[in-house]
């Protein structure tokens, strides 16, 4: 069995965002750049320890990046991944990314792809069920357990009240949420082995984004609390009509 696991390079958390060229463009400038955790700390380690189990052969991630973003892919290879595939694209948007990693794994024969839930800097949940929707196979949401039997996934899902067990024939798209598996650290011998990992990178296939930035705007931030006396209850409903926000 082959597994292909997609991850995206995203800002670390603590990243102070500022936006350039009239705010149409984040500005990178001095940001460190790190695995998003959904994808690396949930997909990937599933993957690695699937593979770790004698279910899986070969675990590949694949990206959709520029050269600079190799450093990230890296970490990856040194946490346990076989090879790696970067596709040659700034990644314009979701659908875009979802597209170009739907060719290659169709090209290429995988069985079981993984990603995380969603990305730390647009929290789109969207990129897993436009990689199942171009292949035209399965799509399992925010998983948070995954087993294979023979050429059968089961998964587990959080739902209202309780837990959804869902099981589908291989191959499928997964998108892994939080339980799915526990963080790791690379080590120094998976950090060395890293530096000879086989990164393959590939041209991006001609579909045009559908989507454009016209501009971002930093949120608002926390505002002062206002507290109201148990008492008081008529300024309380004043402030309800008057100032509370409906998010």
């Amino acid at each position: 069995m082959k597994i292909l696991v997609g991850i995206s390079n995203v800002p670390d958390t603590t990243t102070k965002i500022q936006f350039t060229d009239g705010d149409t463009k984040f500005n990178s400038a001095g940001v460190t750049f790190v695995i998003n955790p959904y994808d690396e700390w949930y997909a990937l380690v599933r993957a690695l320890e699937l593979k770790e189990a004698n279910l899986a052969e070969q675990v590949t991630l694949i990206h959709v990046g520029l050269v600079d973003s190799e450093a990230t892919i890296r970490k990856g290879l040194a946490l346990g991944a076989d090879d790696a595939v970067r596709i040659d694209a700034e990644g314009p948007d979701a659908l875009f990314v979802a597209e170009q990693l739907a060719s290659y794994a169709k090209t290429n024969g995988y069985d079981l792809v993984l990603v995380g839930k969603e990305t730390i800097n647009y929290n789109g949940s969207s990129v897993g069920g436009m990689i199942a929707g171009v292949l035209d196979l399965p799509f399992l949401s925010l998983a948070n357990k995954l087993d294979l039997v023979g050429n059968k996934a089961t998964v587990e899902q959080e739902v209202d009240g309780g837990t959804q067990v869902v099981e589908c024939e291989l191959p499928v798209v997964i998108s892994c949420a939080k339980g799915m598996a526990e963080q790791r650290i690379p080590n120094m011998r998976g950090i060395m082995a890293a530096r000879t990992k086989p990164l393959t990178v590939v041209a991006a296939t001609s579909n045009s984004p559908l989507t454009s930035i016209k501009s971002f705007t930093l949120s608002a931030g926390r505002t002062h609390v206002k507290m109201i006396s148990e008492d008081n209850m008529d300024e309380l409903v004043n402030l309800l009509h008057t100032e509370a926000k409906v998010i």
